[in-house]
């Protein structure tokens, strides 16, 4: 018989954090702990307020309820949650992490052994233009070889003569670069925009316009220059038929793969699958989860072997992140083992 407790966290921001949509911060995260015989599993639901689509008033009432029926099993849960992406992904992580030998791996793997690592992209946050250079030029020293910058807050302008500078000093196939506007240009202005961003070589550009406008972005895709990835347009849509239309609807080069976000690893398979089938890429990001949701989203990407850089560097965002095995050097992400989880809420 399992037992089930829920509990909230925030996490802080060392730094504020611009996107298009505000400066973060703070992050609030639950966290779902499932016991039996002994045994603890842990699952992070990371609800991101403003964005998730279950950022509902009951959130928590939901959180109880699941706690109260956990019982019922992990099958029977998900369909009754196919409204809470994000409790969904929770509740998954931790059932898996409660029949794991050890707690915190959840995909057993040469990542997980740590003889290997996962390839990811260094995140520019939005701000001045000198907060922005400062960032590029750590990345770069850090040695990143895959660069994602946030525009869409400042004068586009600047941001272009930000990105001409990086492509100054490095080619293409010395530094992929990848922007993320996050719905931040209108359908009006937008090709024009994508035509100056592509002369700068970059590998794509997330979300140009807000998700919803299936038209519009439809005919973004099929007229641009720079590949396009979907991101939040990928929000909401939950069952198989509605995702298949979408992607038939719009037809984008690429799709980015939230698991906080659609449902979980499920969510996630459902997604690889349609847009394989279609010829579409994707790579996976993290969506602000502390380490134990990142962790999650880590081992599971690695299993996927998809080589291009990963969005899953957020884990140092924090300062009071939980000290975990993972960790950044050079462009990419590593489980070192010889460093313990300190999971203390």
């Amino acid at each position: 018989m399992k037992t089930a407790s829920y509990q909230k966290h925030i996490l802080i921001f060392e730094q504020p954090s611009g996107t298009s949509r505000g400066v973060l911060k703070t992050k609030e995260t639950w966290f779902i702990i499932l016991n039996e015989h002994g045994k603890q599993g842990v699952g992070e639901c990371g609800m991101f307020k403003g964005l998730s689509i279950d950022d509902k008033p009951n959130y928590e009432d939901k959180l109880q309820w699941v706690c109260e029926n956990v019982n019922l099993g992990l099958e029977v849960l998900f369909q009754e949650l196919v409204a809470f992406p994000s409790i969904q992904f929770g509740l998954e992580m931790a059932f898996k992490s409660l029949e794991a030998k050890k707690p915190f791996i959840l995909f057993p793997s040469d990542f997980t052994q740590g003889t290997d690592s996962i390839e990811i992209n260094g995140l520019i946050w939005m701000g001045s233009e000198s907060y922005m250079r400062q960032q590029i030029k750590y990345k770069i020293e850090a040695g990143f070889k895959c660069i994602k910058m946030k525009i869409g807050a400042i004068n586009f302008q600047t941001e272009i003569n930000l990105l001409r500078s990086i492509r100054k000093e490095f080619s293409s196939k010395d530094m992929e670069l990848r922007v993320d506007a996050n719905g931040a240009f209108s359908p009006s202005d937008a090709l024009e925009k994508l035509n100056i961003l592509s002369d700068l070589d970059l590998h794509s550009i997330e979300q140009p316009i807000k998700p919803g406008q299936i038209e519009e972005m439809a005919k973004l895709c099929d007229q641009t220059p720079l590949p396009i990835a979907l991101d939040e347009e990928l929000i909401g849509v939950f069952s198989k038929e509605k995702k298949e239309s979408l992607l038939n609807s719009i037809k984008p080069q690429y799709i980015i793969l939230k698991p906080t976000l659609i449902g979980g690893f499920q969510g996630s398979d459902g997604w690889i699958e349609i847009s394989e089938h279609h010829n579409i890429g994707w790579w996976i990001t993290s969506a602000l989860e502390s380490n134990v949701g990142l962790n999650a989203i880590a081992q599971y990407t690695y299993t996927k072997r998809n080589l291009q850089p990963q969005g899953l560097g957020t884990g140092s965002l924090f300062t009071n992140n939980f000290e975990s095995p993972l960790e950044v050097k050079e462009g990419a992400l590593y489980y070192n083992t010889n460093t313990s989880w300190n999971f203390n809420l």
